[in-house]
C-alpha cells in the first residue's frame, strides 16, 4: 500500500466567491503559516506579520459589512475559513477568532458614527483585537465581574485587572467589560479601549502546555480614562452584549477545533500508510483502520454540527443552543482525535519530530476556552429543560 498524502477537505460552499476565498486562505496558510508554526510555537513567537497579512488580504474581518471593510461574508464560509486556519496554526485560526470575537460589540451594538470611525481600521486596517470579560476571580461567573467604570464628566475612569486574555499586550484595542452599576448582569457596560490608553498595561504572558505563540495574559486598568465616545450600547447592557458575542465566538472555537482535528487525522493517516510493521503497513491492521475511521466520522459529524449552527445565524434564527453544542462536540473531538493520532504514531507521537503531540496539547485549551465543555452542557440543558431551581 502506498502513502496517502492528505486531501484537502471537500467544502460545500454557496458561491465561487467563497470557493476563491478557501483557495487564497490555503495557499496563505500552506506558504506563510504551516512551514513555521512548529519552529515559532516552539520559540513562543507570536506572528504579528501574518495577522497582518490577513488583513491586507481581508481575512479578519470576513463576517462583518463591507461598508465598514468587511468582507459580507456569511458565517457558513468565514468558519470554514477558520478551520483551514487553525488546521495550519491554531494560534492564528484563534487568533483570528478572537479578533471578530473583540470586533463583534461595536459592528453590532455601535452607533452609526462609532462605526464609521473606528471599524474601517479594526476590520481591514491592520489593527489587532482583544476581548476582556474573564477575571482573576470570575472566569464561569463572568457575571460577578469586578472591574469598574466610574463615570466622570464626559469620561470614564476603568479600574480592575482582566485574566486570561487572547492578544494580551500585543493588541491595539480591547474590547472591556466593566461594572457601572448594580451587582450582577445588568450593572455591566462595554467599551472600546485604545491599547495605549494612559494606565493600561499587560502582565507577563502566562506560561502555557500549548499555543505558546499565542499571549495570554493579564490585562490591568489603573484608572484608564476612556471618553463615552467609546461606550458602546447603553449603559448596562454590556453583559447581554458579552454573551451575545460569545454564542458566535463559540461557533469560531468549534471551527478552530475541527481543524486541529482534521491536521492530526491527515499526519495519522500519512504515517499508517507508510509506517511498515511485520512486512505491510500498519494501516493494514484492523485496529487501526477502524481508529482512523472514528476519527474521521467525528470529525465530519463534528463539522457538520458548526456549520448547522452557522446556517441558523446566517438565516437570523436563534443559534445558542446549537452553538453550545458545537463548541462542546468539535473541542470533545479535537481531544479525542489528537490523543488516537499520538497512539496511531506510537513513541514517535510523543515526540517534537511528528506535530500531533503539539496539536494534543492545543486541543485541551479548547474544552476551556469561551465557557468551559461543563458550562456547555449546562446552557444546553437550559435550552431543553429551563433554568435551574433554587
Amino acid at each position: 500500500m502506498p502513502d496517502r498524502a492528505p486531501q484537502p477537505v471537500e467544502r460545500q460552499l454557496p458561491t465561487d466567491e467563497a470557493r476563491d476565498l478557501i483557495s487564497l486562505v490555503r495557499d496563505i496558510a500552506q506558504r506563510e503559516i504551516a512551514p513555521k508554526a512548529a519552529e515559532e510555537e516552539d520559540a513562543g513567537r507570536f506572528p504579528r506579520e501574518v495577522f497582518t497579512l490577513l488583513s491586507e488580504s481581508g481575512l479578519l474581518g470576513l463576517p462583518y459589512d463591507a461598508e465598514y471593510g468587511g468582507g459580507d461574508q456569511p458565517y457558513e464560509v468565514y468558519l470554514q475559513v477558520l478551520e483551514e486556519l487553525g488546521a495550519a496554526r491554531l494560534t492564528v485560526g484563534l487568533g483570528v477568532s478572537v479578533h471578530t470575537l473583540a470586533s463583534y460589540a461595536l459592528a453590532a451594538y455601535g452607533t452609526k458614527e462609532q462605526q464609521v470611525e473606528h471599524l474601517p481600521a479594526m476590520l481591514g486596517g491592520g489593527l489587532l483585537g482583544a476581548y476582556c470579560l474573564s477575571e482573576p476571580s470570575s472566569g464561569s461567573d463572568a457575571a460577578s465581574l469586578r472591574t469598574k467604570a466610574v463615570r466622570d464628566g464626559d469620561d470614564w475612569v476603568i479600574t480592575g485587572t482582566k485574566a486570561w486574555i487572547t492578544h494580551g499586550g500585543v493588541a491595539d484595542f480591547y474590547t472591556v467589560m466593566a461594572r457601572t452599576g448594580e451587582e450582577g448582569p445588568r450593572g455591566i457596560t462595554a467599551f472600546l479601549v485604545p491599547a495605549d490608553a494612559e494606565g493600561l498595561s499587560a502582565a507577563v504572558p502566562e506560561k502555557k502546555m500549548g499555543m505558546k505563540g499565542s499571549p495570554t495574559a493579564q490585562v490591568h486598568f489603573d484608572g484608564v480614562r476612556v471618553p463615552d465616545a467609546r461606550r458602546i450600547g447603553e449603559e448596562g447592557q454590556g453583559f447581554a452584549i458579552a454573551l451575545s458575542a460569545l454564542d458566535s465566538g463559540r461557533l469560531g472555537i468549534a471551527a478552530c477545533a475541527i481543524g486541529v482535528a482534521q491536521a492530526a487525522l491527515d499526519e495519522a493517516v500519512v504515517y499508517a500508510t507508510g509506517r511498515q510493521q511485520f512486512g505491510r503497513p500498519i494501516a493494514d491492521f484492523q485496529g487501526l483502520r477502524f481508529m482512523l475511521a472514528d476519527m474521521a466520522t467525528q470529525i465530519e459529524a463534528g463539522r457538520a454540527l458548526y456549520l448547522a449552527a452557522a446556517r441558523l445565524r446566517d438565516a437570523g434564527r436563534p443559534f445558542a443552543k446549537q452553538a453550545a453544542m458545537a463548541k462542546l462536540h468539535c473541542t470533545d473531538t479535537a481531544m479525542k482525535v489528537t490523543t488516537d493520532a499520538v497512539q496511531v504514531l506510537g513513541g514517535y507521537g510523543y515526540t517534537v519530530d511528528f506535530p500531533v503531540e503539539r496539536y494534543m496539547r492545543e486541543a485541551k485549551v479548547l474544552q476551556i476556552v469561551e465557557g468551559t465543555n461543563q458550562i456547555q452542557r449546562m446552557v444546553i440543558a437550559r435550552h431543553l429543560a429551563g433554568p435551574e431551581t433554587r
